[in-house]
């Protein structure tokens, strides 16, 4: 039987889940196909990572191992919905959840002294951060807004803030001493295994990696961050954004870069409250309250008092908020600010959404206001400094005109992991990181002080391959320019256009507009072409098409969530991912107070039709096109009809456009006669659904409106959040019985 692999992953993607998967379950059930779930919440992680120690009956799977291992073959089919990329402090609640729910499991152990405490330390670290995406992309992205949610847009438009020519929001970035600028690279000249080492002005050596494997023409790069200069340019800028009266903000990725940026997330609330910690540094520190976990872990433990002088200390934070910039804001209403919580911001989201709003962010007194926008590592920095200027020359992007800026995004294999994984270090002692060969050669070499941040990342040769053939490939497809955006002051950016330009031979590229420019140039081009109505595929690497994959969606369409992201994997199969989940919790929240889910899962349904398009090539099914087809068309009408989720309780929610979903869908496969059968099969459904629409819609909107317990946050119970998520018993029965799989 024909299979799809649906994966479970974590806050409302999960929860629309519980209510869409039945549906696509009984839907798919008619034409053969097989749909199963995956745990691959970052709860389920946890407990994999500890199934070896836990009783018989709390074991759980290593799913996502699984699924890694499906993504090297023809046969995968595998539907990837947002999940957690987990900091520290939400690992950390995660834990206490699931020991509260009768797990026997260590705490975080921040600082192991034991072997046993080092165990578990490794366990949870394999799970933090952006454990997920690198281990099921075995291939390279193609990501796009499909044409209905493109015409939609425009003729339904977002809203869009005014801008100023006045405008004082600027992007503040290092211009020495950072990623960027300390950046080297080689290729390598055959397979081999390579050795990170430290050695300490003593001549002492000590291993930080060892017998790291490598490929032929494989890209190798090492650079630095120095401690010292990011902690010196983060004083500045809150210095400048003092004296120009603008919003302070710092955006990183604290989730995914999960070494690198929660050590300058510290950095900058270090740099903020300088003068408490010049004054009480030594309570805070021994205390573990650094600043990489946020300023919200810090007062959360002097209100508890855990800290000597603890009350002092609070009044010297109150002091340093109240004399030092105003702080961008998470949650106004609560005191939430951009230093809180270092998984509150992230850069990929938190940047778009500035610049939709007037390039503002919000006060303590809920209003918006002009921000300087710091991001220290000056790789990317740039391409939002470009926007801005551009918007505050030329107005506010035009939904209702704009072009489109889809991305073909190199990270097949774990390319470009910057940050992610086990080649980044807090650099213990003075000296020099060296990358040796197994010869013992010295690769690439960075002198280095204590607290530095120092990483490596590989980028294989057969991933780079692919990511040219499939930007030629999108190029034919659509006519638009291909622009390839490589820096050539990076020594990465070089070494990648290298090879770019050798493969770049091996295609047919007669008549194709395919270019070469550095990323600020081409963020130019590519907004230049949008204002003027044109498309241009954007052909970056991984941490670009994390940005540019926000930014363009949320100035386009109005947010990420609509976008069509397909990875073709380089074996043969298809995995096909579902949107951003940046703002899932927010809407979970609204779901346990008002029992109203705001999520819209249209990036489930796009992505389910490509899922199913695809079952034809792999399996030689002839009803799944008919399926994914029919899907397409119901989709639109989701669109136009407006059934998308409102954001008012007592209007539809995530629920209801499922039900629209279901009814748009069965009517298409009814009418549709590509399949008499399969006609047959769907009239009874889409003429029960049409029939019963005004008591389903009722039965969905009467539930709203108060509090739902879901029995858990990251490991909510089956039975509690099956009753919330399909409440009505008429539409259940209609879609339950169509399912010939149960």
């Amino acid at each position: 039987m024909a299979k799809i692999i649906y994966t479970r992953t974590d806050e409302a993607p999960l929860l629309a889940t519980y209510s869409l998967k039945p549906i696509v379950e009984a839907f798919a059930s008619t034409s053969g196909v097989d749909v199963e779930t995956r745990d691959i919440s970052l709860a389920a992680r946890i407990l994999a990572a500890f199934s070896d120690v836990l009783p018989e009956e709390q074991k759980v799977d290593d799913a996502l191992a699984e699924l890694g291992e499906l993504a090297k073959t023809p046969d995968a089919n595998i539907i990837k919905l947002p999940n957690i990329s987990a900091s520290i402090p939400q690992l950390q609640a995660a834990i206490a959840e699931l020991q509260k729910a009768g797990y026997d499991l260590p705490d975080y152990p921040s600082e192991p002294k034991t072997d046993e405490e080092r165990d578990a330390q490794a366990r949870y670290d394999s799970v933090k951060g952006s454990a997920v995406n690198p281990v099921l992309r075995e291939g390279n992205s193609d990501r796009r807004a499909p044409k209905a949610v493109k015409n939609f847009a425009r003729k339904h438009p977002h809203s869009m803030g005014k801008w100023s020519p006045d405008s004082k929001t600027n992007v503040a970035t290092m211009e020495a001493d950072d990623f960027r600028h300390n950046e080297q690279s080689v290729i390598m000249d055959g397979d081999d295994t390579l050795r990170i080492q430290l050695v300490k002005p003593n001549g002492e050596t000590q291993v930080l990696k060892e017998e790291l494997p490598v490929l032929d023409k494989e890209i190798i790069d090492a650079t630095v961050m120095r401690a010292e200069a990011l902690s010196t340019f983060f004083r500045a800028q809150v210095a400048r954004a003092k004296a120009e009266g603008v919003l302070f903000s710092v955006h990183l990725k604290a989730t995914m870069m999960k070494v690198s940026d929660p050590i300058m997330f510290g950095h900058a609330v270090r740099a903020y409250f300088h003068d408490v910690f010049e004054q009480y540094g030594d309570q805070l520190l021994s205390a573990g309250l650094n600043g990489e976990n946020g300023l919200g872990a810090i007062l959360d433990a002097l209100d508890a008092d855990k800290v000597e002088n603890a009350a002092e200390i609070r009044e010297a934070f109150d002091k340093a908020l109240a004399d030092g910039p105003d702080l961008a804001m998470v949650n106004s209403d609560k005191g939430i600010t951009n230093l809180h919580v270092p998984s509150d911001v992230i850069v990929d989201a938190s940047m778009p959404a500035m610049i939709r709003t007037s390039g503002q962010m919000w006060n303590k007194n809920d209003e918006t206001e002009d921000t300087l926008a710091v991001l220290p590592d000056s790789s990317y920095a740039g391409i939002y400094q470009v926007v801005i200027d551009d918007c505050r020359k030329n107005g506010a992007f035009d939904p209702t005109t704009m072009g489109t800026v889809p991305n073909v995004g190199l990270m097949a294999q774990k390319a470009e992991e910057y940050g992610s994984h086990d080649k980044t270090f807090r650099i213990e002692s003075e000296g020099r990181v060296q990358v040796l060969n197994s010869a013992g050669d010295v690769l690439m070499e960075h002198e280095v002080a204590a607290g530095d941040i120092w990483r490596a990342c590989q980028a294989k040769d057969i991933p780079l391959q692919d990511w040219v053939k499939l930007a030629v490939k999108r190029a034919a497809a659509t006519g638009a320019p291909a622009v390839f955006w490589l820096d050539p002051e990076r020594a990465h950016d070089r070494n990648v256009q290298k090879q770019v330009e050798t493969y770049l031979k091996d295609h047919d590229t007669e008549g194709l507009d395919i270019r070469i420019l550095p990323p600020e140039e081409a963020m130019q081009l590519s907004i230049d072409r949008i204002r003027a109505g044109e498309d241009t595929i954007s052909v970056t690497g991984n941490v670009l098409r994390d940005y540019l994959t926000d930014l363009f969606p949320i100035m386009e369409l109005g947010t990420s969530a609509k976008m069509l992201s397909v990875v073709p994997l380089i074996a043969g199969g298809g995995l096909f991912e579902t949107g951003a989940g940046g703002s899932a919790p927010k809407h979970v929240a609204q779901l346990v107070e008002e029992n109203h889910l705001r999520w819209d899962s249209l990036g489930e349904f796009l992505a389910l039709a490509e899922s199913l398009r695809k079952l034809q090539e792999t399996d030689d099914n002839p009803r799944t096109p008919i399926l994914g087809d029919a899907l397409d068309a119901a989709t639109e009408s989701v669109l136009n009809e407006s059934k998308s989720p409102s954001r008012k309780v007592g209007e539809i929610d995530n629920r209801g456009s499922h039900f629209y979903l279901a009814k748009f869908w069965a009517r298409e496969l009814a009418d549709q006669t590509r399949d008499a059968e399969l006609a047959e099969i769907f009239k009874p459904v889409a003429d029960a659904l049409e029939a019963n629409e005004a008591k389903i819609s009722q039965e969905l909107l009467d539930i709203q409106g108060h509090e739902v317990d879901l029995g858990g946050y990251y490991w909510p119970n089956d039975e509690k959040t099956i009753a919330v998520m399909r409440p009505s018993s008429t539409f259940n029965e209609i879609i339950d019985g169509l399912n010939t799989n149960k």
